[in-house]
């Protein structure tokens, strides 16, 4: 492939078109210990745009409520300036609800990209493919036959969300996990295990069922610092580890003869990024509850942000995966998703706030079935 380079930039025409109008702009960064970065010029701009809006959807977070602040008010309680009052409200009360927020929408988007390109499959998200599923099985069977506490209710949501993980992969291998046949393994098991989610409700009393519920419903309410370090700690682990293996992910995309081709190791690739993008899954789901449709929607939306032209001008329809898997920004979206939804569940609907579970279901639903019909008229389904 050839490059026009000029002051440190390269004009890099995208794969299967030339056009100047659909070029990719690549800058190269060079450090003095001669380490050499490539970066995407439009990717780093909708980065940097989408960090920014995520931080000031916190701001203006911490500054909703039955108190509000302005947040001129938000940034200097922050910084520790401020009466006390307000610094109690900032720091004990809502800053760690806007971080777990924050957190749990990192993790759904940087599954989701995981999930969607191991499958090649638009539709291969957590919630989709069963995971969310398995984790609300667990976490039901703790509160229904253990009583457990909200500690013991998160370590069911993980046991759950990784046994099923592990039940679908030997489910759907057969020399290797392939893309369409992990999607249907996954969307049967996400039914049985719906089925028994309804089952374990049947076998609660009032008040168990009445936990369930507002936990399956997805909530960020009485979140406080204890899950902050916990899921904190889970993504410091985790996230480097899926962002180290993005570069063979890229490549995964190609198909795994041009993969095997290049030196990746198809196999022991997907077993890796797809076990740790089920953990990180499971981890949230146990902070926040099974939040839907976030690990669906943020990487498709973080993916047209950076389509190039001549893609948006209809250069996909022969059915090409689009450009990614964008991790970072996919990671943003669903950062912006889900603390914009939270901000939005308090705002528009008074005294009623809804939880933000029930705000991205339905916003999230729309979008799927815009999905679907999308790619029928494209001819992929």
């Amino acid at each position: 492939m050839s490059a026009t380079v000029k002051s440190g930039e390269a004009v890099e025409p995208e794969a299967g078109n030339g056009r100047a109008a659909g070029a990719r702009r690549v800058r190269a960064v060079r450090t003095r210990g001669g380490l050499s970065v490539r970066l995407d010029v439009r990717a780093t701009a909708v980065g940097l745009l989408l960090l920014a809006v995520a931080l000031a959807a916190a701001v203006a977070l911490i500054g909703s409520g039955d108190y509000p602040m302005t947040p001129s008010e938000v940034l200097a309680a922050l910084t520790g300036g401020g009466d006390p009052g307000q610094q109690y409200i900032v720091h004990d009360l809502r800053l760690p609800r806007v971080l777990v927020g924050l957190l749990v929408g990192v993790a759904f988007g940087i599954s989701g990209a995981v999930f969607q390109t191991v499958s090649r499959n638009p539709l291969g998200s957590p919630d989709v493919l069963g995971f969310s599923q398995g984790s609300s099985v667990g976490a039901l069977a703790a509160i229904v036959y253990f009583q457990a506490d909200a500690f013991g209710v998160a370590a069911g949501a993980v046991v759950g969300g990784v046994g099923t993980g592990i039940a679908i992969f030997l489910l759907a291998w057969k020399r290797g996990i392939h893309g369409y046949r992990f999607v249907l393994v996954g969307i049967g098991a996400g039914a049985m295990l719906y089925a028994m989610v309804l089952f374990l409700m049947t076998k609660a009393n009032i008040v168990e069922a009445t936990r369930a519920t507002t936990w399956m419903t997805g909530s960020l309410n009485g979140r406080g610092w204890d899950q902050v370090e916990l899921l904190a700690g889970v993504c410091a682990v985790l996230v480097p580890l899926l962002l180290f293996f993005g570069r063979p992910l890229r490549m995964l995309e190609m198909g795994d003869d041009a993969a095997y081709a290049l030196g990746v190791r198809v196999d022991r690739v997907r077993i890796v990024v797809l076990l740790t993008a089920v953990v990180l899954v499971a981890a949230a789901t146990a902070a926040a509850g099974p939040i839907s449709f976030v690990a669906l929607t943020a990487p498709q939306l973080a993916r047209r942000l950076t389509l190039p032209r001549w893609l948006k001008g209809g250069g996909n329809r022969g059915g090409a995966p689009m450009p990614g898997p964008n991790l970072v920004l996919s990671g943003l979206m669903g950062a912006v998703l889900l603390v914009a939804a939270d901000w939005a569940s308090q705002q528009l609907f008074g005294a009623d706030q809804l939880p933000v579970g029930v705000l991205t279901g339905v916003l999230g639903g729309g979008y799927l079935l815009w999905l679907l019909a999308t790619e029928r008229k494209a001819g992929r389904v």
